[in-house]
């Protein structure tokens, strides 16, 4: 009983991390995103 509560718990963790990863890729790609289509906009600020 004690080992399937660890697996259990490994499993968990596993997943746990799986949704972190998932999260900063998320992130990242949404910043990239944003930096492509305002990355003009914020050129064209700059230009006198």
């Amino acid at each position: 009983m004690v080992c399937r509560s660890r697996k259990s718990a490994k499993k968990q963790l596993t997943n746990c991390l799986r949704g972190i990863r998932n999260a900063w890729h998320f992130w990242h790609a949404v910043s990239f995103v944003i930096e492509a289509v305002c990355g003009s906009f914020r050129s064209a600020l700059l230009t006198p």
